[in-house]
């Protein structure tokens, strides 16, 4: 892009990130702009806000050391944009889509809005085929469908950048072809020893070679930390749409995009609503969201696997409360079960992959799939249930079927949810109906008599 109009002394505050002008020219919300500083710098930034006598600029870059008089900016008369081409597999960009690897440049083929053009609801596909994570709890009973839009809910300390990586090492679109399936990564505002075990572990785990890595750090200004999910999703659209790849796209962690917005909006002095977040928190969350998907004539897609931490454990916190009314479904990571060594420490019961029943069963994954995700939920359930009612009257007051439950409940965890390398869905498969094969036919109802017949009574 190139400057087409400059103006020099319309500077009248600076608020953090925010760079407030006289308005005397005509130019439009978020359109980008350039701001030369009299210590040398070019900081990029975005028309935020626009009013009769004002504009706000939000800037990309720190604006420690930019003076009020010396600042001079260039307006573009356009929306931010990124510049993708073949080759941006295998590199690492930071926050706003500048190569940091320090190899060459990308070459650019086209340039696109960062914030994604509209898709009209009718061209979208409904999401099918199952993408394998390597996680049995996911897999197995929560499954990821392509096209879908999966968040994780996480909390503080748990361990979701190691899930993330592991995900990203190993997820896979079976029947598809390895050079079909891409992952664009986004860390969001991450600490610097995250952003290096990211990059470290992509570069040792050759997952790099197919994926492209967004790093924002926590030392980056909180106006770029709203741009860091919008140049990571043109990517994957790039690659999705245009290229024709089937596009796994992690982002972690939401809630600091989330704060850094409720950050920005009280700078610009806007009325804040629930816990302070702006009361557009759920249409902007949506604009990032929306952005998976399958589109009808298109032979690529876009999967989401966004993770956020749950303030203070919180899962009503106005973050994932709203987040599980965009996407569909959510999976849980419990404090409970990372205390007692579980990894991973999903919570199976509030966990829910609704797009499940579409890319699972005949023709996608293995006929008696989803009858023994839908066994394995119903008899872990019971034994919570049966775990409940022992702290109440001890183990010795329980029934034999109870303690019959009490025990499938710890071997679920131990044997299926408990997992120190990645699992093929064949395995996961296996393990549950091995754990199955403990409890009585009578309490298999969501079994049939042949699937009973073929895969307890065998193993009995």
């Amino acid at each position: 892009m190139r400057p087409r109009l400059l103006v020099s002394g319309a500077a009248t505050r600076i608020d953090g990130p925010l760079l407030f002008l006289r308005r005397t020219l005509n130019v439009g919300l978020n359109h980008a702009v350039a701001v030369h500083g009299g210590d040398g710098r070019i900081r990029l930034g975005r028309i935020a806000a626009i009013d009769d006598e004002f504009l706000t600029v939000e800037l990309l870059e720190a604006s420690a050391g930019l003076a009020l008089e010396d600042s001079v900016v260039h307006f573009y008369l356009e929306p931010l944009h990124f510049g993708l081409g073949p080759g941006i597999l295998g590199r690492v960009y930071d926050g706003v889509g500048r190569v940091i690897d320090g190899g060459p440049p990308i070459p650019i083929a086209r340039n696109f809005r960062i914030e994604g053009l509209p898709l009209n609801p009718v061209a979208r596909a409904r999401p099918r085929d199952f993408i394998e994570t390597g996680v049995s709890a996911v897999d197995l009973m929560n499954s990821l469908v392509r096209g879908q839009k999966l968040p994780i809910f996480s909390a503080g300390g748990l361990p979701h950048d190691r899930i993330a990586v592991e995900i990203a090492n190993h997820a896979r679109l079976r029947g598809a072809a390895e050079r079909d399936f891409a992952i664009v990564f986004a860390g969001i505002g991450v600490p610097h020893t995250s952003a290096e075990y990211f990059r470290r572990s992509f570069e040792s785990s050759g997952a790099l070679e197919r994926a492209a890595l967004f790093l924002n750090l926590a030392s980056d200004s909180s106006t770029q930390r709203l741009l860091t999910p919008r140049f990571a999703l043109t990517a994957a659209e790039y690659l999705a749409f245009v290229e024709g790849k089937h596009v796994l796209v992690i982002l972690t962690d939401m809630t600091n995009y989330c704060e850094a917005l409720r950050e920005v909006s009280g700078a610009k002095g806007e009325v804040p609503g629930r816990k302070g977040f702006p009361g557009y928190l759920y249409s902007d969350l949506a604009t990032l969201y929306e952005r998976a998907g399958c589109v009808h004539g298109l032979p690529g897609t876009l999967t989401q696997l966004s993770i956020l931490t749950m303030p203070s454990d919180d899962i009503g916190h106005p973050i994932p409360d709203l987040t599980g009314y965009i996407t569909e479904g959510q999976i849980v990571l419990s404090r409970e079960i990372d205390r007692a060594g579980i990894y991973p420490p999903i919570s199976v019961l509030p966990s829910l992959s609704r797009l499940m029943k579409d890319g699972t069963g005949s023709g996608y994954t293995d006929p008696d799939h989803p009858a023994l995700s839908s066994q394995l939920y119903a008899s872990y359930a019971k034994a919570v249930q049966a775990r409940v009612l022992a702290s109440v009257v001890g183990e010795e007051g329980l029934s034999d079927i109870d303690r019959n439950y009490l025990d499938f409940g710890a071997r679920f965890e131990q044997e299926l949810v408990r997992q120190t390398g990645a699992r093929t869905l064949e395995a996961s498969m296996a393990i549950g109906w091995r754990l199955l094969c403990s409890l009585p036919k009578t309490e298999l109802s969501r079994l049939s008599d042949a699937q009973c017949a073929l895969h307890i009574e065998a193993q009995s």
